[in-house]
């Protein structure tokens, strides 16, 4: 299974949840990457606040390189997890069919179905506010691999 995290730039939470999902899961047969919407960031390694935050948890993601999201996407990657409205909207208006659209999914439903709740930019915060994303990422890929597996059986 591949899996795509998809934020704005690609240098604070796509790259997190790549970091994170990939730290997780080891032991699964997954493959995990992060892209962004925009190309503000395009060759740029994550914000130093992301790696210090991850970095704090044991996850390095100081070698991460923002790219953008492209069309090719929806064919490289089964799953592909957004941050937030925004970024879900600009990753469907791209959908060439049903099927691409059915690969995107906002990451906070799995945390709380239906809910198309965000995980908050921390790009202009402080950081508590990288912790918190921290958090929220961390429980909503618990709840998918959880998911996953109990699919799985």
């Amino acid at each position: 299974m591949k899996i795509l995290m998809v934020c704005l730039g690609n240098i604070c939470r796509s790259p997190m949840a790549e970091g994170i999902l990939r730290a997780k899961s080891t032991h699964l047969e997954i493959e995990v990457d992060s892209a962004g919407t925009s190309s503000y960031h395009y060759g740029e390694n994550p914000d130093v606040r992301a790696v210090h935050t991850l970095r704090k948890k044991g996850i390095n993601i100081s070698n991460l390189i923002a790219r953008q999201f492209t069309t090719a996407d929806f064919d490289a990657f089964d799953i592909i997890f957004t941050m937030d409205k925004s970024n879900y909207d600009n990753v469907i208006a791209l959908a060439r069919s049903n099927q691409d659209k059915q690969k995107v999914r906002m990451l906070v439903n799995e945390l709380h179905p239906g809910s198309n709740g965000e995980v908050p930019d921390p790009y202009f915060g402080g950081d508590q506010g990288f912790e918190d994303v921290y958090n929220l990422i961390d429980e909503a890929t618990d709840k998918f691999l959880m998911r996953l597996q109990n699919e799985v059986q």
